[in-house]
């Protein structure tokens, strides 16, 4: 029971510390404004590969320069990432086309649909996180949680509540005395 007991420890720990930094990298950004995205096309690549999470700042769009990376909205929906190789002489749109494509984007992106400039990526991060925003993936994250969760208690349980000076006297050992 004792290495039962350890087993589910550890295995706890692991998972709080990956589901916090997780966590971190998913929501915590939001607090500094900053985006996140998945990159689910290769047409960035190699600079944002697929299945990679980009992290976007918002920027004016009088900041914007040629040869700058931009998120922008493409739908309600859906919002893309390609490198500006031209503005506007009025600086109200950008012209833009993906690393891996052959030609420029077929119409302009206009300011007002500019999220921001990507500051960082995480290869693969993306994966998860798509992953588990939807069924079934949604479902089995769902399942792992209550089964972490259960694993936690289920000792307490099946051993019974024990008083905190029960678990002390538990741990403390008589003393050793050696004859002389």
């Amino acid at each position: 029971m004792e290495t039962f007991k350890k087993i589910t420890s550890w295995v706890t720990t692991v998972f709080v510390i990956f589901v916090s930094v997780f966590a971190l990298f998913l929501a915590g950004t939001k607090l500094a404004g900053i985006k996140v995205f998945a990159v689910i096309s290769g047409s960035m690549e190699p600079t944002y590969r697929v299945g990679s999470l980009i992290y976007v700042k918002p920027v004016k769009y009088t900041e914007v320069k040629v040869g700058d990376a931009i998120t922008f909205v493409l739908s309600d929906e859906t919002a893309a990432t390609h490198r500006v190789v031209a503005i506007s002489d009025d600086h109200k749109y950008f012209t833009t086309k993906g690393d891996a494509n052959d030609f420029e984007d077929g119409s302009p992106v206009y300011y007002e649909n500019l999220i921001g400039i990507p500051v960082f990526t995480i290869p693969y991060l993306g994966y998860v996180a798509n992953y588990i925003q939807r069924p079934p993936g949604l479902y089995i994250t769902i399942a792992f949680c209550a089964v972490m969760i259960l694993l936690v208690f289920l000792p307490d349980f099946i051993n019974g509540p024990q008083s905190s000076k029960e678990k002390l006297c538990k741990n403390l050992k008589a003393p050793q005395y050696r004859k002389i």
